[in-house]
């Protein structure tokens, strides 16, 4: 029995696990079995005895006045009979006769050893690789399981799995590959190290590799957006003027980025240089499409709008919409893309409606009481312009229409002009009158967009006021600073008789 020991020696060196957590995973399996065997309820402990090399079982009772509970307890006197110099408090040892453990309880006792020991590999594996998640590391492909891949790396195994693999790649039982650790996992299906070949980190790993001037820090990588086996778009930007970090990825006549390719099995990258002004960050990103301009819709929700012309909507939009979805997961903006054509429809469609009449129902998203809304279409101000022209005092005469009902009205009539000027041109929003909500008239500079609020109406309510329509204008600029980058070949849009595109940021 002197083996139980060595055997334990061995197999902790073998697993890489503490000889401690081995004897202590023996233990409590022999306590398991034991109390299987001899279904008792007294204490039981096991212990290595040091002369024999044997896991011994005792059962253990406390010297008590008086005793409460026979299993567990024994009188001083009874005690003493075992042990002369027992006293109240001290604990007495029962040998139990493991030759009684039959198959049953070492097959239990088996079973509680192995899952202690894979509890211990578990901890070790996530202690040494969790603080190395996005690392890149080379690995050997030892077998495949259904459509994952179980892959060397060295002191243990990670699982590829299928979602994480690219769908040009194949790959054949003793292949080298490099991978980059995605997560780590105590628990579940998945448990133990989980590698990726699909992640964007992946490809951030191989430029650093491949550049110098990345693993230096002169270029510095702000963002990456991958869709696997199709198309990466990488942005890049230089902390020294004087180095190109679009030319430095690149390399001489292509070779960096080609050898970075040629590991992505010919997946195309479109190198980017990175900028703070997202205007001029969206134009780099949707390349190789020409933008016209770039208007932000609402910088709080990251929303913006981009107008191309006619021919470049294809190809801003991409082969399935996959140059926009990449460019909106690289700037973590949602993209809205139209052409001329259709942006002077939907102008045309504004102004006709504002030289109709806006119904005054929409003031109701504004924050427009319901109350109030009853009282003016009751009085018969049906128009968000009819309304906009009549004086505070002028709404007071109406029934149920009081100072706070005035205020309420002017805050909900800004809150429309302001929404409505951002839809047009954000930069040209006009200040909004204090007296009636109305937004107020401003003169028009070369070379700006013109707007024109609705001018007042007259004061009698049996007829519309007449109204200056509004000139939308062309918003927010923005050409490329001349920096091409590298595109691996344009694709065309499938479908390109599509309106519009619209492009969400990845979560």
């Amino acid at each position: 029995m002197a083996s139980i020991y060595q055997s334990i020696e061995i197999l902790s060196k073998e697993k890489g696990i503490d000889a401690q957590i081995v004897l202590d995973a023996v233990k409590d399996a022999m306590l398991v079995a034991a109390r299987k065997q001899f279904r008792t309820e007294e204490d039981l402990i096991a212990d290595l005895d040091p002369k024999s090399g044997n896991i011994l079982i005792y059962a253990v009772k406390t010297v008590a006045e008086p005793v409460t509970d026979p299993l567990r307890e024994m009188s001083l006197a009874e005690a003493q009979r075992y042990d002369a110099s027992a006293e109240v408090g001290s604990q007495i040892r029962f040998e139990k006769p493991t030759e009684a453990l039959g198959r049953i309880s070492a097959q239990t006792a088996k079973q509680v050893i192995l899952q202690k020991v894979r509890e211990a590999e578990r901890e070790n594996i996530h202690a040494e690789f969790s603080g190395r998640v996005g690392e890149l590391v080379n690995c050997m492909v030892k077998r495949m399981e259904g459509p994952d891949l179980v892959v060397d790396l060295g002191k243990t195994e990670a699982r590829l799995i299928k979602k994480e693999q690219s769908r040009l790649e194949n790959f054949s039982i003793g292949e080298r590959v490099r991978c980059v650790i995605k997560a780590v996992d105590k628990t579940g299906k998945n448990a133990g190290v989980v590698v990726s070949r699909a992640a964007p980190e992946l490809v951030m790993r191989l430029f650093e590799q491949e550049v110098p001037e990345i693993y230096d820090g002169t270029v510095q990588i702000r963002g990456c957006a991958r869709e696997p086996g199709e198309r990466t778009k990488i942005a890049v930007l230089s902390r020294d003027r004087d180095v190109d970090c679009v030319g430095a990825c690149v390399g001489m006549k292509g070779m960096r980025v080609q050898s970075i390719i040629r590991e992505l099995r010919g997946e195309k990258i479109d190198i980017i240089e990175f900028s703070e002004d997202p205007v001029v960050f969206a134009t780099h990103a949707l390349s190789p499409a020409k933008i016209s301009r770039v208007a932000i819709v609402d910088s709080a929700e990251k929303h913006m709008e981009v107008i191309v012309e006619d021919t470049q909507l294809s190809l801003a939009i991409g082969k399935k919409g996959q140059n926009v979805r990449l460019a909106a997961k690289l700037l973590g903006w949602r993209i809205d893309i139209k052409t001329e054509e259709e942006k002077r429809q939907e102008v045309e469609a504004q102004m006709a409606a504002m030289a109709t009449g806006t119904p005054l129902s929409v003031l109701s998203d504004y924050g427009l009481p319901e109350l109030a809304l009853e009282s003016l279409m009751a009085a018969g101000v049906t128009t968000v312009e009819r309304m906009g022209g009549m004086t505070p005092e002028e709404l007071e005469t109406i029934p149920e229409i009081g100072p706070e009902a005035v205020q309420a009205l002017v805050l909900a009539v800004n809150s429309y002009y302001q929404a409505l000027d951002a839809s047009v041109d954000p930069a040209a929003a006009a200040p909004a009158s204090e007296e009636t909500g109305a937004p107020a008239t401003t003169e028009p500079q070369a070379g700006e967009s013109v707007e024109a609020a609705p001018a007042e109406a007259e004061l009698a309510q049996d007829a519309p006021p007449e109204l200056d329509p509004p000139v939308e204008q062309a918003v927010r600029s923005s050409e490329p600073d001349g920096v091409e980058p590298l595109t691996q070949e344009s694709d065309t849009m499938e479908n390109s008789g599509s309106s519009a595109t619209r492009a969400e940021p990845a979560d």
